[in-house]
């Protein structure tokens, strides 16, 4: 409506002169008015101002998909497309009116120019380049210049990772906006996304978390330079050129100068730079911008509003009239005409679009908006079936909508997938705005604004849980703020930082939460350890006053309190006096590191003193002196356990008082080892591994045999000392404990090691091993064992016992080796020789119930003495018939024949009236001596001599 007597303003200027702000105070200076606002966004906003002054009674908001009227409005905030004609209000408005030279939008906002007014006033505010198009087209008008509030400077090209906080980065499509968020929330701990394609509800909620200062960074489309009032103090481009719908085209200074002005609220001044891959301003272009200096419009897009509604062929005709004037432009062919020409293509739409109201109706059909953007012909088919419903029926039936919406109305999914359902219901919420489309419009308009938040919600949320780090986001502001940081920790060691999960308190060791990467970990673990300083504090008292049982050593020399680490043992002076290094992270402070030192250092000082009791009394014995002080001070080296190899001459210089004195103190001189009994108890092993580790000075510690095995396998690459270190002796594959060994020495020194002995039952049970594993026992100490096979022997036959009575009597063990309880049932047997006797021929023709039964045949050994104790670890003499140097030496083959040559069978057998019981000596090789002497060859003999000379 154009009124001769209205007064036409142009309020020209850059961003941030407050032309909006003077807008709403001139239209609510008036009784009545209508603003029309270039974004939907920007009306929402513009309507929760006035209703903050108004009350919403009197202030409608329309918008294409959005409808708010009560009944005494007063004032309309609409979108410039959506601005009722002919209402005849006081106030007439239309923000940034040089989007009249858009290519898509441009011919509706030049509409406005040339044909809505207000009855009293008409503003029009924009940009300066529009001066000379307004001057020319709307000669009336008068020109209001306004100057920023603040300065606009160009501050260069910065990395995303040094930008400032209050920052907001311009990207140019979906995938550039969602990369740098990703990229703020691993480094800066997070950003908000402003889009166009946003519903109102969840560019509202994510500004929020913007203006709240939840994040410091804004990533946002060139929607925002559409007059969206943010607090940012700098803006950064990451590209230059954008897709405009058609191409991608550089972005003119004006355009750059539009989003850049955002920078820089009421008097703060503002910068603007590039970013990522976009390449430096020219310094022309930059000054440009600063100065607010642009080329000035030339043409405005124009497409006709005086339209013919007599046919479709006839609407088009008219919509593609060409302008008259030369600061005219004829607007490129938009969505809606494109629409309408696929459709008067299908015969049914152009059978129904027989007259000017279904001419009309196919065209306010057309203007839905593509919000899809799936394709062309995909939106032309969904116009055609509402325009057949609506002309059929005069309204799209319920069920119709109810499908529709039911198919939307879904929260779960990604980003993509919400925001596909937000641009899917803004068709169907668009549709239910229109008057008389739906049979019941308060429904649907409910309906599908329901659907709208629920899905927006489900939006705002997945963005936040994508692009925000509220954990990071918090400790960075609380960091920036120098404010006290509140840190909880509780019964598991999990950490919590003003109510954010950081991560786990071991010990007095942080360790950050691990899903945290890069520039967002070194962020956290700053805060985090600030504001676990008091924690520090407390949690060393504790552990200062805690008894010893809670804390324990590992077999790796680590200290523990309860399941987590807080120190290691490292050698010291003395074996037994070590050393101890703490884990204390070094934000705990001196105090807390040495409070916890102090309290290690009481733990194992006492737990040495209690499990190397004996030693240390020893070590202390103020009497001994002259060579039984240094053989004490030898033992306390070896931690309680010496090979007597090492210190033969030691012991042999020893006289009988030093001896005595030293037994005091529970020292046994065995034939192996010189030992203290209760230093091979479990516990004291364990701590004398690792002590003997620290001194060693060993990467890896062994760790100690199962408490109570009398043999244990050789560890194999074991460190030279280990098995003496565990109480035992290495001996073949197997080691013994030495107390068990010394034991076993005491029954050896019976038996002839020269002429040859078996084993008895006594020593294998006391070993519990197998007459096999016995043998090679027995070749590591330095025997050899030779394997033989006889007849077994059985006892003679008792009389039966009483029927009433059962079963038969038991019979006698007939060897040793079947006496061993342990190793009775381990014996192995072997076939019978396979020599043939006189009588096998005679045997073999005898009827078979006659032929005597096949001899059962027994494995045994015999051991004599080799000379020399074979190296710890090392393994016995072969007991497979050969010697050394492999050779056959023709004993213990199976073959039934003794070293003597005569026949197994033919020595002496038992039973037989005067013969010999079967014993060490009988199957010697060698004939039984006159009388025994010592052997100076047996270690255990010679040792003995020794003790009766009294040496």
């Amino acid at each position: 409506m154009v009124s001769g007597s209205s007064r036409i303003v142009a309020v020209l200027g850059p961003t941030n002169t407050g032309k909006t702000h003077y807008a709403i105070e001139r239209m609510l200076g008036y009784r009545t008015g209508i603003i029309g606002l270039p974004l939907r966004l920007l009306a929402r906003e513009v309507y929760d101002k006035i209703v903050a002054i108004r009350g919403p009674s009197v202030v409608a908001l329309v918008t294409g998909e959005e409808r708010i009227v009560p009944p005494r409005t007063q004032y309309w905030v609409c979108t410039v497309e959506a601005m009722p004609e002919g209402m005849g209000t006081d106030f007439l408005a239309v923000d940034e009116i040089q989007l009249c030279a858009d290519p898509e939008r441009g011919h509706v906002f030049t509409d406005r120019l040339l044909r809505s007014r207000g009855t009293n006033e008409t503003l029009f505010m924009g940009s300066d380049t529009m001066r000379g198009p307004i001057r020319e087209l709307v000669p009336e008008a008068q020109f209001v210049q306004r100057e920023r509030m603040s300065q606009l400077v160009y501050s260069g090209s910065k990395k995303i990772s040094r930008m400032p906080p209050r920052s907001a980065i311009v990207g140019f499509s979906v995938d550039s906006v969602y990369a740098i968020a990703e990229l703020l929330r691993r480094q800066k701990g997070g950003a908000a996304v402003v889009m166009g394609a946003l519903s109102p509800r969840t560019r509202n909620a994510q500004v929020d978390l913007y203006q709240n200062g939840e994040v410091d960074y804004l990533v946002a489309t060139d929607a925002i330079g559409m007059g969206l009032n943010l607090d940012v103090d700098h803006v950064a481009f990451s590209a230059l050129s954008k897709f405009d719908g058609r191409r991608m085209r550089p972005l003119a200074p004006n355009e750059l100068a539009q989003i850049a002005g955002r920078a820089g609220r009421g008097m703060s001044d503002g910068t603007f730079g590039v970013t990522g891959e976009a390449r430096p301003l020219d310094d022309g272009m930059a000054q440009a911008i600063m100065d607010h200096r642009f080329t000035p419009l030339k043409k405005l897009n124009w497409r006709n509003a005086a339209l013919r509604f007599g046919s479709i062929e006839a609407l088009i005709a008219s919509l593609e009239e060409s302008p008259k004037g030369e600061h005219l432009l004829k607007a490129r062919e938009a969505d809606d005409l494109q629409a309408l020409k696929s459709l008067s293509q299908v015969a049914e739409v152009t059978a129904r679009a027989s007259n000017g109201d279904s001419v009309r109706l196919l065209w306010d059909v057309c203007r839905i908006p593509d919000f899809r953007g799936i394709s062309h012909a995909e939106h032309a088919s969904l116009l055609e079936v509402i325009f057949g419903h609506l002309h059929e029926r005069g309204h799209i039936p319920d069920d119709f909508m109810a499908r529709q919406i039911r198919r939307i109305d879904k929260t779960h999914g990604d980003i993509d997938t919400l925001s596909k359902r937000l641009a899917y219901i803004r068709t169907w919420t668009y549709v239910a705005q229109r008057n008389g489309w739906v049979r019941d419009e308060s429904h649907w308009r409910d309906e599908t604004r329901a659907v709208e938040d629920r899905v927006s919600d489900a939006l705002h949320e997945r963005l936040t849980q994508r692009f925000v780090d509220r954990r990071t986001s918090v400790l960075l502001r609380r960091l920036k703020q120098k404010e006290a940081l509140l840190a909880e920790v509780n019964d598991k060691g999990e950490v919590t930082v003003e109510g954010e999960f950081v991560g786990r308190l071991e010990g007095f060791r942080f360790s950050p939460d691990k899903s945290a990467q890069g520039a967002e970990a070194k962020a956290l673990k700053s805060a985090s350890l600030q504001a676990l300083a008091p924690q520090f504090h407390l949690r060393a008292d504790r552990f200062y006053n805690a008894p010893d049982t809670e804390i324990d050593f590992t077999e790796q020399g680590g200290l523990m309190w309860g399941e987590h680490a807080v120190g290691k043992l490292v050698a010291g002076a003395e074996p037994l006096k070590p050393m101890v290094e703490v884990f204390v992270d070094e934000a705990a402070g001196p105090d807390v590191e040495q409070k916890v030192q102090r309290r290690l250092q009481h733990f194992i000082d006492r737990k040495v003193a209690a499990l190397f009791e004996p030693l240390l009394n020893l070590s202390r014995d103020e009497e001994l002196s002259g060579l039984a002080r240094g053989f004490a001070f030898r033992m306390v080296e070896a931690l309680g356990v010496l090979p007597r190899a090492e210190v033969a001459q030691d012991v042999k210089d020893l006289d009988q008082d030093a001896r005595g004195a030293l037994r005091k103190h529970g020292i046994r001189f065995g034939q192996f080892t010189i030992f203290m009994p209760l230093l091979l108890k479990p516990a004291p092993t364990r701590l004398r591994l690792v002590l003997w580790s620290l001194t060693q000075g060993l990467q890896e510690f062994p760790e100690s045999p199962p408490p109570g095995l009398v043999t244990v396998p050789t560890v194999a690459d074991a460190p030279q000392g280990y098995d003496t270190m565990c109480g035992y002796r290495n001996a073949g594959e197997r080691a013994i404990r030495i107390d068990m060994l010394e034991r076993l020495a005491d029954m050896l020194r019976s038996e002839d090691s020269r002429g040859g002995f078996e084993a008895k039952a006594d020593m294998l049970s006391i070993t519990g091993m197998t007459l096999d594993q016995f043998a090679d026992l027995m070749g590591g100490l330095g025997y050899k064992a030779e394997k033989g096979e006889r007849p077994k022997v059985k006892a003679p036959a008792e009389p039966a016992p009483a029927a009433d009575q059962g079963g038969e009597a038991p019979t006698e063990a007939e060897t040793p080796t079947e006496a061993a309880p342990e190793a009775a049932e381990e014996v192995a047997t072997a076939e019978a020789p396979a020599e043939a006797t006189d009588s096998a021929e005679a045997a073999a023709e005898a009827p078979a119930a006659e032929a005597p039964a096949e001899p059962e045949v027994e494995v045994f050994y015999t051991f004599t003495w080799g000379g020399r104790a074979t190296r710890q670890g090392g393994r016995g003499p072969r007991r497979d018939g050969q010697n050394a140097q492999g050779r056959g030496d023709g004993r213990g083959q199976g073959k039934g024949k003794p070293r003597g040559g005569k026949p197994q069978g033919d020595r002496g057998k038992p039973g037989k009236k005067g013969g010999k019981p079967q014993g060490a000596k009988t199957f010697s090789s060698r004939p039984p001596r006159p009388e025994k002497k010592i052997d100076p060859d047996n270690p255990f003999a010679a040792a003995l001599m020794g003790l009766k000379e009294g040496k």
